[in-house]
């Protein structure tokens, strides 16, 4: 092979595209499925805001909103993730798909505040533009039965990637075709919105094709096979003495966790409860109704700057990936998400809009490069017979803080405060990212070291 080629190929392999090339059918799939429901969230999310208050409801109102939806979609997640195993994983996400079809049409048809709220509780329609619903704990407890534990990050960067690049596309496209239908054809602004709660459900239908063509791989096994992914126990636990016998696993699930994984698991919820709830201060939907504002920006204009920033928070996930190889999972969460966290805090001070979108952007190019580490770190963090469940009461917990910081922005909008928001998020993403670099950096590094020793031994 000559050296161009070499080079190719190692580039190739270091972007973990050979990785994905090589992967089973549903893990490409399960990627699919993510584009477009991102695809899907994306569109709604920049108008969602903008459109309950143009139906006449209030911010107040409208973070209320917003919180009751997340609200109302930690009880659903709890269930469904739960005894998405039992049910089956591919019913699970065929279900939610269904249940995407009819949010969108009743979004399209009604105008009502509870029958809105209804239909974005149990269809799913997100108010931050990222997941929410028990799909995406599903989805990476699949990926990681499918995946070999080596090749978890490379897979989990592109899951990442292609769902950051389906927001960012479904945004172009709504806030263009909104404009569009404006400017060129007269329309107002709420039948130009309906529009797309349309696209939204036929979009919907799409996810349910894609969830149908799962095989069987997909369901989780009576005894999950722990020598597929290389693990056997939790990636932070102390590894016992290699002639102790592991006990036999125990029916409950709760009962079956011993007291390291509790420790790690409540860690989990902390942390994760603290960085949510500040992600739920500062939500897309928030974000471009706070723009479309302050700036008087149109739908299109809106649509291109989110884009633009979308594209590049994706494009900075496969950067994550190769820095995860190198340093760990830990420290590339927090040294990538830090000046996210910092940025996020500035972007309301100006009252410039050039130097706004400059904090903007500066936010982008690394408040997602977490994602797949993080991700990565998770799946290799927890028993592969309690990942799904654990993962979603982690994604429960999670829910539940985000659902708290909509309701608080929406009063401070109210009042006039609404940039205050957007600093106080900024701040607690900071206390977020300390608070894992000193509870985990330095035992996965020291579990890093014990792996190649024994690799050396061997």
């Amino acid at each position: 092979m000559s050296h161009p080629m070499r080079a190719l190929a190692a580039a190739l392999d270091e972007l973990g595209l050979v990785t994905m090339w090589r992967s089973p059918r549903d893990v490409k799939l399960l990627c699919a499925q993510r584009f477009v429901r991102l695809f899907a969230y994306g569109g709604s999310t920049l108008i969602l805001a903008s459109y309950l208050s143009a139906v006449g409801i209030r911010d107040d109102w409208i973070g209320l909103f917003m919180t009751l939806t997340l609200v109302g979609d930690v009880v659903i997640s709890f269930f469904l993730t739960l005894f998405a195993d039992a049910m089956g994983r591919r019913a699970v996400l065929a279900l939610g798909s269904v249940l995407m079809v009819g949010s969108g049409v009743v979004f399209a048809l009604c105008g009502n505040y509870w029958v809105l709220l209804t239909a974005a509780v149990f269809g799913v329609i997100s108010p931050s533009g990222n997941e929410i619903g028990p799909f995406r704990a599903v989805e990476e407890s699949t990926l990681a039965h499918l995946t070999p534990h080596e090749q978890l990050p490379d897979v989990f960067a592109w899951y990442s990637l292609v769902g950051t690049a389906g927001t960012a596309l479904g945004q172009l496209l709504c806030g263009w075709t909104i404009s569009s239908l404006q400017v060129l054809h007269g329309w107002a602004f709420i039948p130009s919105c309906r529009i797309i709660f349309f696209v939204y459900s036929a979009v919907g239908l799409v996810k349910l094709v894609l969830s149908l063509a799962l095989t069987r791989n997909v369901e989780a096994t009576k005894e999950e096979d722990v020598s597929q992914n290389g693990e056997t126990s939790p990636l932070l636990a102390d590894a016992p003495p290699p002639e102790q016998e592991q006990p036999a696993p125990k029916p409950s699930l709760f009962a079956s966790i011993d007291k390291d994984l509790w420790s790690l698991v409540i860690r989990l919820f902390i942390l994760f409860g603290v960085d949510s709830f500040a992600s739920g201060l500062a939500s897309l939907s928030w974000m471009t109704y706070f723009f479309r504002g302050k700036f008087s920006l149109p739908e299109g204009q809106l649509g291109t700057i989110f884009f633009v920033t979308s594209i590049i928070a994706a494009a900075s996930m496969l950067v994550a990936s190769s820095i995860a190889k190198r340093i760990g999972n830990v420290k590339t969460m927090v040294f990538t998400h830090l000046p996210s966290a910092i940025c996020l805090s500035l972007i309301s001070v100006p009252n410039s809009l050039p130097l706004a979108l400059t904090f903007l952007i500066l936010r982008a190019c690394t408040q997602s490069m977490d994602v797949a580490p993080r991700s990565a770190f998770l799946a290799a963090a927890l028993p592969s017979d309690k990942r799904t469940a654990i993962m979603g009461a982690v994604n429960v917990v999670k829910t539940t803080a985000q659902s708290l910081g909509p309701l608080l922005t929406g009063i401070l909008a109210r009042k006039g405060m609404f940039g205050l928001a957007f600093v106080i998020a900024g701040i607690l993403k900071v206390v977020y990212d300390l608070g894992m670099l000193v509870s985990f950096a330095g035992k996965e590094a020291a579990k890093r070291r014990r792996a190649e020793e024994n690799e050396e031994e061997a």
